[in-house]
């Protein structure tokens, strides 16, 4: 991106953001709620263009290629998707539409397909899930099927959009750690994860960009970003950083 900005009835949501990811870069974003992440990832994704600015995105500039075959190059994962999708398809279906993009599957699985979904599912050990209509999954395992589904295309760019929201403790230590096996494994696609929480950022994302009402705060290396200075400046409060298992934390200072 290149001095993109987004403005919707004279608000900017977006200004002059300028940010670049190299392939192989495994990028966490963070903000708070309100800071323009959900807008800066459609304009990532192909969803929506920006009011000025360059974005090109895995090699296609926008305005110069069609964004819906963009979009089949891009993974996604979002609790926001569990409110989207059919809930009477069965988990296989919808980790199959994933190859296409689409909300439902109107095509026909082929062997390649099936054999494909079939390897994701135990992947995630969603194996004994494959048949279960989704509407029956718990939340932590409506989250794996996602993320699976945004396999299913072998993409090159992974947007994990806040996907731990709802997920308790245990059942988000066993989502990352999934993501911690895909980011790390040798047919990985570039990963961004977007989240406020600063405690769900693992090792393998060594890159940070904060993002504050619609502007870049700061960027960069991980641990030159998340830093107590930094961070204070950024919350505009008096917080704590601490890291365990080379995993930073926040809090308030008493």
């Amino acid at each position: 991106m290149k001095n993109v900005s987004l403005k919707r009835d004279d608000l900017f949501i977006l200004k002059n953001i300028s940010w670049e990811i190299k392939k192989g870069e495994n990028w966490s974003l963070i903000g708070l709620n309100g800071s323009g992440k959900t807008s800066l990832l459609k304009i990532i994704s192909g969803y929506t263009f920006p009011s000025k600015g360059d974005v090109k995105v895995l090699g296609k500039k926008f305005g110069a290629f069609d964004l819906r075959e963009l979009r089949k190059s891009i993974g996604w994962v979002s609790s926001s998707l569990q409110e989207v999708l059919y809930s009477n398809e069965t988990s296989e279906e919808i980790v199959i539409s994933g190859k296409y993009a689409s909300i439902g599957l109107y095509e026909t699985p082929t062997e390649e397909d099936l054999n494909r979904a079939s390897e994701l599912l135990e992947q995630f050990g969603c194996s004994a899930l494959r048949k279960r209509s989704y509407s029956t999954l718990s939340q932590g395992e409506k989250q794996k099927i996602i993320l699976a589904r945004s396999l299913m295309n072998s993409p090159k760019l992974l947007i994990l959009d806040e996907p731990c929201t709802g997920l308790d403790i245990f059942a988000r230590e066993s989502f990352l750690s999934l993501i911690d096996i895909i980011g790390n494994s040798s047919q990985s696609p570039t990963l961004l994860y977007v989240s406020h929480h600063i405690d769900e950022i693992l090792p393998l994302f060594k890159n940070t960009l904060l993002l504050n009402r619609g502007k870049v705060h700061s960027s960069g290396r991980a641990e030159e970003i998340l830093t107590e200075i930094n961070l204070c400046d950024f919350y505009g409060k008096d917080v704590e950083v601490t890291w365990i298992n080379e995993r930073p934390s926040v809090n308030l200072r008493k």
